[in-house]
């Protein structure tokens, strides 16, 4: 039934969307390769390397399980085409857990691959599609937030040191513009969704990973003067209103930033480190794109840490014991974190890409948020809905734009306090129900 009910609702929303737009104690098998037997079906969403390097994957692999035979299949829109196969048992035996099926559903579609307090020990980022201390998904790779810029562009601009704090950012920026041919920071305004990227760096201009599930939905005062929210999106505001950014934000075009970026006619963006490969791939020096994290006057700079999407069993899987063990060498075996999602690998203990070496050795700490307190679960997205504010949303990030281009007769301090007001009403309205 909570099958059925999940594929309904899914169907109902998109009809909404058309009418408005017009391993384990589970896998112990796994320690006798030879016993292991079967087909399996792998769904992927990379369909640029289904038949490249998943099926270099599938020989490494068969040199342990020689008797598993391992089918791929890419979906060039994960979401969509997933959740209508998965209205039926034959969604594969190894595929990504989509990120809309509610978290208490994942039961009705995935195999437990253990217990939380068991497998914390050895993967980062599992807790976040954790059903009653049982584990489903296992992250493909664990992803960080910042900035991605050019070298050879700041170096051009005679920027010698990546900048820390907003005020170095914002001065960086400046010589880039008067120095180079460059735009300093590109804001993909057009595009819509690379502004939401901004979101995740909120951690780092806090300087503590307690402060977003644990300090912001405690407090009134998130987009006031002084605070991450505020200082955060100042540097956007900053940056706009100095002429920093592309001279018509409203023709932007994600694709061919990617290039421009990776060729040195953009300064940086605001970006995961899922784009760092992307970028890299359309460069004439892919050794010119570097990661930097995102400026802060914080004391201690954090780097967030987040779950990329998690891959699981099929519940109606006939092959299990052959599943959990593709599981089990994807994750440990073939380095897709690091070569192929530009990342870093969910098991613990394993090396900080080259990209980022250099920010250990400053001290710059890698962390996962905190997770919201006992009962608390959720608070924030629950405030932000009422709100309608949309922190994951491009809306206001563009409202800001447009008011420091002069496209909108508002000040950065009056827009703040409209959201400021939104969340205190919608805190209070959230926390008395």
């Amino acid at each position: 039934m909570k099958k059925r009910k999940w594929f309904s609702s899914f169907v109902a929303s998109l009809l909404v969307v058309s009418l408005l737009g017009g391993c384990s104690k589970g896998s112990s098998d796994n320690s006798d390769p030879n016993k292991i037997e079967g087909d399996i079906t792998v769904i992927t969403q990379r369909t640029d390397i289904v038949d490249t390097v998943f099926q270099d994957y599938a020989k490494e692999f068969n040199k342990i399980y020689p008797d598993v035979k391992v089918n791929f299949e890419a979906l060039s829109d994960y979401e969509g085409q997933i959740k209508v196969r998965m209205s039926t048992e034959d969604y594969g035996d190894v595929l990504l857990i989509p990120t809309s099926i509610p978290i208490k559903d994942i039961p009705d579609f995935f195999e437990p691959l253990g217990s939380y307090d068991e497998m914390k020990q050895k993967y980062t980022g599992i807790e976040e599609r954790m059903v009653d201390n049982q584990i489903y998904g296992i992250p493909v790779a664990i992803t960080y937030s910042g900035i991605i810029y050019n070298k050879q562009v700041f170096k051009q601009a005679g920027v010698a040191k990546v900048p820390q704090t907003t005020e170095q950012f914002q001065q960086a920026l400046q010589q880039i513009k008067d120095k180079t041919q460059a735009v300093p920071l590109y804001t993909n305004y057009a595009a819509g969704w690379p502004l939401t990227q901004w979101e995740s760096d909120l951690i780092t201009v806090a300087g503590d990973p307690n402060y977003v599930n644990i300090t912001q939905p405690n407090s009134d005062d998130n987009f006031v003067p002084g605070q991450p929210h505020y200082e955060l999106y100042k540097v956007l505001y900053d940056a706009a209103k100095s002429g920093l950014i592309e001279k018509d934000p409203t023709t932007t075009d994600w694709e061919s930033s990617k290039a421009d970026l990776a060729n040195g006619k953009i300064g940086a963006m605001v970006l995961g480190s899922w784009a760092i490969d992307q970028i890299k791939s359309v460069a004439s020096n892919p050794d010119d794109i570097g990661f930097m994290p995102f400026p802060t006057n914080a004391a201690k700079v954090v780097v967030p840490l987040a779950a990329d999407y998690n891959i699981g069993v099929n519940v109606n899987s006939e092959n299990k014991p052959a599943a959990k063990a593709w599981v089990d060498w994807f994750i440990n075996k073939s380095n897709y974190s690091v070569e192929q999602a530009g990342s870093i690998s969910a098991v613990k203990g394993s090396e900080l890409p080259p990209i980022l070496k250099e920010y250990e050795k400053e001290g710059v700490s890698f962390e996962t948020l905190t997770p919201g307190k006992a009962g608390q679960e959720g608070l924030v997205d629950k405030i932000d809905k009422e709100a309608e504010i949309g922190l994951w949303q491009p809306d206001f990030k563009k409202r800001i734009i447009e008011a420091a281009i002069g496209n909108k007769n508002e000040s950065y301090d009056e827009i703040m306090k409209q959201l400021n007001d939104a969340w205190i009403k919608a805190r209070a309205a959230v926390t008395e129900q």
